[in-house]
């Protein structure tokens, strides 16, 4: 649909939540200016809303395979798990969210977190989130961002605005008790 082609991302935020076991649950919710209400209208359309969270999902799985994620060093696999779509009050403002899960395999002491993905410019404002199990301490962050690291030591914040940068290249690296 032309709608389609006017719709332009806006902002974004990630979620990671670390449990013990190395299972990695990942929310990512993509904000977009939508002027011409094609979001809005699928909502009405329950099989045309239906087919178009299953390319969605489809093409969020296309870029997690082009990434490498690997924990401890083992290549690990990002699954979309679920799509769905909303608005922030206005048929203009959408928003997707991504549920994405992995798992890897933690160990007592220090485990690593590594991303290598295309080096790009950002298109847009987003945050990601980290938090780890209680008692973790993160020890070593390497992101292409300005990063905070809060709570007891296990929240992981870093943010990138458009127009930055990225590297291509993401590690955490944090000790389990």
């Amino acid at each position: 649909m032309d709608e389609a082609k006017d719709i332009v991302p806006i902002h974004a935020q990630g979620f990671f939540c670390v449990h013990r076991r190395g299972l990695v649950n990942q929310i990512i919710i993509y904000d977009y200016y939508d002027p011409k209400g094609y979001y809005a209208k699928l909502i009405h359309r329950p099989l045309d809303y239906e087919n178009e969270m299953k390319k969605l999902a489809a093409n969020m799985q296309y870029f997690l395979d082009q990434e490498q994620v690997l924990i401890n060093g083992e290549k690990v696999r990002p699954i979309v798990k679920s799509v769905s779509l909303d608005h922030r009050g206005f048929m203009e403002i959408a928003y997707i969210t991504y549920v994405i899960e992995f798992k890897g395999r933690f160990k007592r002491g220090v485990n690593t977190y590594e991303n290598i993905y295309e080096v790009e410019v950002a298109e847009y404002d987003y945050e990601v989130y980290w938090i780890f199990p209680p008692r973790t301490k993160i020890i070593e962050v390497e992101v292409a961002a300005e990063y905070e690291i809060l709570g007891d030591g296990n929240i992981l914040l870093f943010w990138v605005r458009k127009g930055d940068k990225l590297k291509g290249y993401e590690k955490i690296a944090f000790k389990l008790p």
